[in-house]
């Protein structure tokens, strides 16, 4: 494990929408200019979502590199959603323009990578680096929900994102299941198994 000072080029990784019942994991990975830093860096879900769009903005503009990586929901049903996870972060890191040394990444576990890594319980919100891709992931995702909401109207996945609230699951009954939905997750099986 390199210690922090001998490292210049640090990642921070992570990922959103392990949750939902619909739709794509996705996970970025974001380098930071020591040069331009970003005030007001903050965990996603604690930010309103204008301020999110205008610090997603803000990164991509001064980060020395950022990418994007996604597991798909058919990857999730067949390698779970914790390895689709990691494989998400896998793909954002490795996408990356500039070859991180050490990455930090929001959770309890690592993906395989190429440097050193090392993970962080509550790293969107302790670590500037990993908030700054908690936002990206995160404007990304919802960005992606809402075009989902166009072709799949009627289940409210503008509002709730994929999430399992009262209202999606009354749509899955009344709507039945769609292939953004992912068949590996108790109500959505639940609601196979019966049909």
């Amino acid at each position: 494990m390199c210690s922090a000072n001998s490292v210049l080029l640090v990642a921070g990784v992570d990922e959103v929408g392990r949750g939902p019942l619909a739709g794509p994991v996705v996970a970025a990975a974001v380098i930071l200019d020591p040069e331009q830093p970003i005030a007001g860096l903050a965990d996603s879900k604690k930010l309103s979502e204008k301020r999110r769009e205008a610090m997603d903005l803000e990164i991509r503009e001064r980060a020395l590199a950022w990418s994007l990586g996604r597991a798909e929901v058919e990857e999730i049903d067949r390698i779970n959603i914790l390895q689709a996870s990691l494989l998400a972060m896998q793909r954002a890191v490795e996408s990356l323009s500039v070859p991180p040394q050490h990455a930090l990444v929001d959770g309890n576990r690592c993906p395989e990578l190429a440097c050193t890594a090392e993970a962080i319980v509550g790293g969107d919100g302790s670590e500037p680096v990993i908030s700054a891709a908690s936002i990206i992931a995160k404007v990304a995702r919802d960005r992606e929900m809402m075009e989902l909401d166009l072709q799949y109207p009627g289940y409210g996945l503008a509002k709730h994102k994929g999430y399992p609230t009262k209202a999606h699951l009354q749509a899955l009954q009344d709507l039945g299941v769609t292939q953004i939905h992912r068949r590996s997750f108790g109500p959505v099986k639940r609601l196979l198994s019966n049909m």
